[in-house]
């Protein structure tokens, strides 16, 4: 019978450890659900053997390892004291100088760093190229939205549909959404701009680290990964970056 409750108390805490999960909201989208778990969306993807970002309402996901239940150390048994050497039974027992307790540590964790992200979390172009690439290879073709034929800003919008984000239809109009950012600072998802025309915007692709974007080429008639400042055509018409992932 104390086997019999032995086993069943292991098992009540082994069900306790295990991976975390997390079940998908209508809403949801992978980028929201990594976020929200203090993951980067690429190791959330590999964590769940995901080859696509489309989630489905009901999923279950792993989001984690859950932390390990708690035991209690057996008791330590009583152990007949022992005579310190040099000395009989029956003498007192010579005092011996307390030892000072060791201080408590003053290092401080710093700043915020329990909301510290992984690190890549908004420079890790993993999860941008994984996103982009489900539209790679698709011919271009003006006001195209579909899997048919895109053009620049069909090919941008598409993309961030993916990742709960609603872009304008137009490069002109994406133009005007998120925050400036300066090509220094360019990271994996910044929508980037060129004035190809004489008159303004008129091509818009996403930067996916690495000096590459992505975007609907309709000179090479798909949507393609290329050099961004390493291509003279597009260096020389770059006129500035958007940054609309937080």
């Amino acid at each position: 019978m104390k086997a019999f409750r032995t086993l069943l108390m292991a098992a009540a805490l082994g069900s306790c450890a295990g991976a975390a999960t997390y079940t998908v909201k209508a809403g949801d989208t992978l980028y929201r659900v990594a976020l929200a778990n203090n993951l980067e969306p690429a190791e959330l993807m590999r964590l769940n053997g995901l080859s696509s970002t489309t989630l489905r309402v009901g999923q279950q996901l792993q989001v984690g390892q859950a932390g390990p239940a708690a035991t209690t150390a057996p008791a330590a048994q009583a152990q007949p004291a022992k005579v310190p050497s040099g000395q009989t039974k029956g003498q007192k027992p010579v005092a011996t100088a307390a030892q000072p307790k060791a201080a408590p540590s003053t290092k401080k964790s710093p700043a915020g760093s329990a909301q510290v992200k992984p690190a890549g979390w908004n420079s890790g172009g993993a999860f941008i190229r994984t996103a982009a690439s489900r539209f790679l290879g698709i011919r271009y073709a003006l006001g195209g939205t579909g899997n048919g034929g895109l053009d620049c800003s069909g090919f941008t919008m598409r993309v961030f549909q993916q990742m709960g984000i609603r872009l304008p239809r137009t490069a002109a109009g994406q133009w005007n959404t998120g925050r400036p950012v300066s090509s220094r600072n360019l990271q994996p998802g910044d929508l980037v701009f060129f004035n190809t025309t004489g008159r303004g915007v008129s091509h818009v692709g996403i930067y996916v680290g690495g000096g590459q974007m992505a975007n609907a080429n309709s000179y090479r008639g798909r949507t393609i990964i290329e050099p961004l400042f390493g291509n003279p055509y597009w260096a020389s018409r770059y006129i500035g970056a958007r940054r609309v992932l937080s």
